[in-house]
């Protein structure tokens, strides 16, 4: 499994714990940045993971930033990214189970690092349960 990561500069307190974690269960880690503290803007780290998610280079993105929204919206931006903004394990697993989520969208500044990384490691280990829920998904894309 590979696993595309990005972060701003509020995010990149937890990516490296978060990447250790992914790394434990075996998983590549693809690091798209940020890599230091330093004031960036989120969506030049959001694109290259939504890409690498969109084109099948990874099977799923992990994105950090404070509040965990604006990376979500931006990777939504593309097509095949369905990115879930969670805040507990519990919708870490209904992001997989009932939206097929791709992307995870973790706030760091309003969650704790361990609850992060138990949300990352449910994440990747929850299975789409399709059904009802792939009718649904399937009806998210928008067209006029």
């Amino acid at each position: 499994m590979k696993i595309a990561i990005g972060c701003d500069h509020a995010g990149f307190p937890y990516k490296q714990a978060i990447i250790e974690q992914i790394e434990k269960l075996d998983a590549k880690v693809l690091d798209q940045g940020t890599h230091s503290l330093d004031s960036v803007d989120y969506p030049d780290f959001v694109h290259p993971v939504a890409e690498l998610v969109e084109t099948g280079k990874a099977d799923f993105g992990v994105l950090i930033c404070g509040s965990g929204n604006g990376v979500a919206m931006t990777a939504n931006k593309h097509e095949d990214i369905r990115a879930a903004l969670c805040w507990t394990p519990e919708l870490s697993a209904l992001a997989r189970q009932h939206n097929n989520a791709n992307v995870i969208a973790i706030p760091a500044r309003f969650v704790e690092k361990s609850i992060a990384k138990k949300m990352v490691e449910i994440f990747m280990e929850t299975e789409f349960e399709g059904g009802r829920h792939g009718r649904r998904v399937d009806k998210m894309k928008w067209s006029k």
